[in-house]
């Protein structure tokens, strides 16, 4: 006898299990980063999500918290936040601390750390590990627009003028220094570069798919004189058995916070009295780019940004540039015309008594 239609099939529903609230924060992560590294997410963003969780873990730990998933409440978050803003002393035991130490974090900064346990929680309730997201609630830390901060020339000049040339170290410094400012390359990006990476003689260097931010490789044009000093640099690396381009005093790849310890130095020895860190020659540089006529089509593809906007945000035209530019084309100039004359003033002679 053949089967009526219209029979209900009872559906099993799969709820999130109430036994992940006693398991540990590290056993989540730990599946977490297999779920992304399974992904084929890069090396860097892996790394930045193990950076990010294991800050909020140092949080834990000096606040006396349980690890267990169900101690993360909302608003144990929230208490997060207000300490890295407020409490939060910046480089507290790093061997590259500076001398004078800042207390709370910039919002951006804080951002970026949360933008890991946004990932991790989101990941967890959509696989159904968890029945709540704690972080949902929350939003975003607001960020003030201010006015990004580069070098001047006279600036860039007093820095170059620091490292001792005579010295290994400081000529590596050196070189990076005006490779970042002329390739306008992350940091990350520069230490990661290879030998095979740079062709001296057509002056391009590449900057390969997985260690560029946007997962997408770009080739990027090297002027003549950085050319010379990477080849200066090269010959001196020969001593080294490495493929890679910037290295330390043993033939080890140099290490980003290396480096932005020695820039401090550096900057501190010239008088500048603005923060120096390795992403300012990126927005140094663009600016002058721009400012000597370059174009932003081509900025953006030495940049690697597929959106124009994330171009513009790094190109921040100095206050000399733009009075420059508004008393050269103000439209005051064309209104006023050939009434923009000096004025003749009549000097009346004074009548002399007889």
């Amino acid at each position: 006898m053949d089967r009526r239609v219209g029979k209900k099939t009872i559906q099993t529903r799969v709820v999130a299990t109430t036994a992940a609230l006693d398991v540990s924060l590290d056993v989540l992560f730990e599946q977490f980063m297999l779920a992304k590294a399974s992904e084929n997410r890069a090396p860097r963003t892996l790394a930045q999500y193990r950076e990010n969780y294991n800050f909020f873990l140092g949080y834990l730990t000096e606040r006396g918290q349980s690890k267990a998933f169900q101690n993360v409440t909302t608003e144990l978050l929230r208490e997060y936040i207000v300490w890295m803003l407020h409490e939060k002393v910046q480089f507290k035991g790093s061997k590259y601390a500076p001398k004078v130490q800042t207390v709370g974090l910039s919002p951006v900064t804080v951002n970026t750390r949360l933008k890991t346990l946004r990932v991790l929680f989101g990941f967890l309730k959509k696989e159904k590990i968890i029945a709540e997201d704690p972080i949902k609630p929350i939003e975003s830390v607001e960020e003030d627009e201010n006015e990004v901060i580069v070098l001047t020339v006279e600036e860039m000049r007093r820095l170059f003028a620091m490292p001792d040339q005579k010295r290994f170290s400081d000529f590596r410094d050196y070189v990076l220094m005006n490779f970042l400012l002329d390739t306008f390359l992350r940091i990350n990006e520069a230490l990661s570069l290879k030998v095979t990476d740079v062709d001296l003689d057509s002056g391009m260097v590449t900057v390969r798919g997985e260690v560029a931010k946007s997962r997408k490789s770009r080739m990027v044009p090297l002027n003549n004189y950085t050319v010379r000093l990477l080849r200066e640099l090269l010959a001196e690396n020969q001593e080294f058995v490495s493929e890679y381009v910037f290295l330390a005093n043993y033939g080890d790849p140099l290490q980003a916070n290396q480096f932005r310890h020695r820039l401090r130095e550096y900057s501190e020895e010239a008088g500048i009295k603005k923060r120096v860190h390795p992403h300012l020659f990126r927005h140094t540089g663009a600016t002058m780019f721009l400012e000597n006529g370059g174009d932003v089509r081509h900025l953006q593809m030495m940049l690697g940004h597929s959106d124009l906007r994330m171009v513009l945000r790094y190109t921040h035209l100095s206050k000399q540039s733009l009075k420059k530019q508004h008393e050269q084309f103000s439209p005051i100039n064309a209104v006023r015309g050939k009434l923009n004359k000096e004025r003749k003033i009549e000097v009346k002679q004074q009548r002399i008594a007889m």
